[in-house]
């Protein structure tokens, strides 16, 4: 029986330096996964590397144009890693560099232009001498990830093989495979904070605030910040259903075919609010905070989104949209017709306050073993392929990519919150009550 108190053994791998990518939106609790998965791999005397700026650098490998230490890579080592498992920011920083945004379905990978973006990716981290990649970031990151492996499993028979584990990582918690993402809480806990702040503001001049959350596939960030901060409401893309959804007719810009999409009744969605703040008035509270998930933006329908750009992952600017101002004028316009009284509402955006704020130790904790995870994935397990996962009291699994992701699209699974859940019950029980 092995002494309790004694690290494991040391491990023989085949591994002599490995490198760590971050990809997409900060997330509290970042340097903690960072700082976690180098420590241990450093300890087993194997050579870490901090890729900077996400993929950007390593989609533009060229032998004509090297990467560079300082610019496009940093040596990861204890001095550099000294106290920075609690540290706000990201030690490697990040991007949105999207290597695999023209693959598609699996076909596209043998299409030498198309996978072009990833060879070059495949050829900076061989200049490196990298043996192993440990992918941190979002459903977009995870999907790159697995495009990754999958380029190099077409690969001819004895060429070099870059093991990849994907450690996932948003505020929105909305990912498949693992029951909270970390820097949710703290994200959470941070426009908790903001809301109840925006509260008293608004009981002192009786008035309301419509609060645009971060949230762009699913719900938990505004459902979470609603029921710890107060909120008199809470408006995701789950409730998009119902009175509350309509289907729009649109034409594929590039084949002309028309196709119909789902999108919200905003006048419907407008009334649930008014008749929020009705109740209110007769309880004596003509004040409140709503809150509403950017990703209600992707269902406005069309003459909302005209002009609006979209990025390198299809989605809308939600930026250049405003959803809270937006709704902030439609619902105050509503109330007054409904009551015949003017009331304040005021539309704000909220978010990128909570994306490096200071993380909460559950947050660390959970960071902690992910990061500790794509060590023992790798090196203990020899896993390749997999996103490294967490449940209970934090116990470790290990989800295969193909799994999460769809194999003819190449798309991962969004979690939303299931409606009619414990969770989604939660919220609709601590809201201002309303007989809809």
């Amino acid at each position: 029986m092995s002494d309790t108190l004694s690290r494991p053994p040391q491990q023989h791998t085949p591994f002599k330096r490995v490198a760590i990518l971050f990809a997409g939106g900060p997330a509290p609790g970042a340097n903690a996964v960072i700082s976690t998965a180098a420590v241990s791999f450093l300890r087993q005397g194997i050579e870490v590397l901090g890729i900077q700026h996400g993929y950007s650098h390593l989609a533009d490998y060229s032998p004509e144009n090297p990467l560079e230490q300082g610019k496009a890579y940093a040596i990861l080592d204890h001095a550099a890693l000294k106290r920075t498992r609690s540290a706000q920011g990201i030690l490697i920083g990040t991007a949105r560099t999207n290597p695999g945004k023209n693959v598609s379905h699996p076909d596209h990978l043998r299409d030498a232009k198309l996978s072009a973006p990833l060879r070059r990716v495949y050829d900076a981290l061989c200049s490196l001498g990298v043996d192993a990649l440990i992918s941190i970031g979002g459903d977009d990151t995870l999907k790159t990830a697995n495009k990754f492996k999958m380029f190099q499993d077409l690969m001819p028979a004895g060429s070099k093989k870059i093991p990849i584990v994907h450690l996932p990582k948003t505020i929105d918690n909305d990912y498949s495979g693992i029951d909270f993402t970390f820097g949710y809480f703290t994200a959470v806990e941070t426009l908790a904070g903001e809301i109840r702040n925006l509260l008293y503001d608004a009981e002192a001049s009786d008035a309301y605030f419509l609060t645009e959350t971060m949230g762009r596939s699913a719900g938990w960030l505004a459902y979470g910040a609603a029921i710890a901060g107060e909120a008199s409401l809470a408006v995701s893309v789950e409730d998009v259903h119902g009175d509350y959804r309509l289907e729009e007719e649109v034409v594929e810009p590039v084949t002309g075919e028309r196709l119909t999409r789902a999108v919200m009744n905003v006048d419907k969605i407008v009334n649930r609010i008014v008749k929020t703040m009705l109740a209110r008035d007769k309880e004596g509270k003509e004040f409140g905070v709503i809150v509403m998930a950017e990703g209600l933006a992707e269902y406005l329908p069309m003459k909302y989104l005209e002009g609006v750009p979209r990025d390198d992952h299809g989605h809308i600017s939600i930026s250049h949209i405003n959803l809270g101002r937006m709704f902030a004028k439609l619902v105050a316009d509503a109330y007054a017709k409904a009551s015949g009284k003017k009331r304040k509402v005021t539309g704000l955006q909220l978010g990128y306050e909570s994306r490096c704020a200071k993380p909460h130790a559950f947050d660390v904790m959970l960071g902690s073993q992910l990061g500790v995870g794509a060590y023992r994935a790798l090196v203990e397990d020899g896993r390749n392929g997999v996103m490294v996962s967490v449940s209970g009291q934090l116990d470790l699994q290990y989800v295969p990519f193909d799994t999460l992701i769809d194999p003819e699209t190449l798309v991962t699974k969004v979690r939303f919150i299931e409606r009619g859940s414990d969770f989604h019950r939660l919220a609709r029980f601590l809201e201002t009550y309303v007989n809809d």
